[in-house]
């Protein structure tokens, strides 16, 4: 088989990377067998830190993480102290909304999403803190108008004292724009070696009916900045095309598809798929090719054969069924076996 995939060497500029690190509390109530609060942090999506109510202190969730207590040796005593304080502030938050709301007890649940993003190039900043009450959005910081945003009417009063408070809006401002920024190339120099890594694509082609879209799908890749786009003699297409979300595999990598709506398929090989991936200057290419398109309908084949087979192997079934029949009636009235083993006596008579 020919080989359709090829990597070609284009003349990119270095890609920029966005960076980002994100926080993640929630603060629950009446909700069995689960505590009552937990708060995870990541760097580029991966999981680096976790606390929660039960074990009540910051564990570290990579290796590379050990590298932080090189540079701060009291680093996991004074993250246990934070999540510590923020669980004893959700617990207040919870009593209080549920107060301004007038509920009482059933399961409620206060969450929060904070940090930002970090251009490595432009060295652009981009910063969020959101809470949510019970799964709906309640109120969120504008880090350029340094307001708060109150999407509830039972948020407004939060957003006033909040807007009021100018010595937190100070602090959020030096956060979210110095302090989070820094912490995020900390992290990701101390995990280089696992979040600065690029990992190329598997890239299959698939297509359930002849008549249904073909799917170019590519899994195995890392970091989740990517793309995958179809070309039409070397133009992107933008119409008869629906590009899939960027989803991810157990191991940490991930996967995404885009699909094709052919109109004409006896144009295929002026279409290819192209996968892009953010920090490598080369596209991984697939030409569309029938011979290599993945199925799951069956091929035609020639059946001659196998019908033949088929019809004898029946016949001699039914041959060997008539032989029991007439074996059976003629020794009807015989005496028991004296074969005592269970598993003997199972063979010999299979319908007893």
């Amino acid at each position: 088989m020919r080989k359709v995939i090829l990597l070609l060497c284009l003349c990119h500029a270095a890609s920029a990377v966005t960076h980002s690190m994100k926080y993640f509390y929630t603060g629950s109530t009446g909700v069995p067998n689960f505590p009552e609060f937990v708060g995870v942090g990541l760097v580029d999506e991966v999981e680096m830190v976790h606390y929660d109510s039960n074990t009540k202190r910051a564990e570290p969730k990579q290796d590379w993480m050990s590298n932080a207590t090189e540079d701060y040796p009291q680093y996991w005593e004074r993250n246990t102290g934070n999540f510590k304080g923020a669980q004893q502030d959700f617990k207040v938050s919870i009593d209080n909304v549920k107060k301004r709301l007038n509920q009482t007890g059933d399961v409620h649940i206060v969450q929060r999403m904070y940090g930002c993003e970090w251009d490595d190039v432009t060295d652009e900043v981009k910063g969020y803190d959101q809470f949510g009450y019970d799964g709906e959005d309640f109120i969120s910081y504008d880090l350029e108008t340094e307001t708060w945003v109150a999407p509830k009417p039972q948020a407004v009063i939060t957003k006033h004292k909040w807007d009021n408070n100018k010595a937190r809006i100070a602090q959020n401002k030096h956060y979210f724009t110095q302090e989070c920024p820094e912490w995020v190339k900390k992290y990701v120099n101390y995990g280089r070696s696992v979040l600065l890594r690029t990992e190329l694509p598997s890239v299959s082609l698939l297509q359930k009916t002849p008549s249904s879209p073909v799917s170019c799908h590519a899994t195995g890749f890392y970091p989740d900045r990517a793309t995958l786009f179809w070309r039409k003699d070397g133009e992107d297409l933008h119409e008869d095309v629906d590009v899939g979300e960027i989803l991810p595999n157990h191991d940490g990598t991930f996967q995404m598809s885009v699909d094709l709506k052919l109109s004409s398929p006896e144009d295929w090989k002026r279409y290819d798929c192209v996968f892009q991936l953010s920090g490598v200057k080369h596209d991984l290419v697939t030409k569309l090719d029938k011979a290599v398109i993945r199925t799951n309908r069956e091929k035609p084949t020639d059946m001659t054969g196998p019908i033949i087979a088929a019809v004898v192997v029946l016949a001699l079934v039914l041959i060997a069924v008539i032989g029991v029949v007439i074996y059976k009636k003629k020794n009807a009235k015989r005496p028991p076996s004296p074969v005592n083993n269970a598993e003997v006596l199972e063979e010999l008579n299979p319908g007893s």
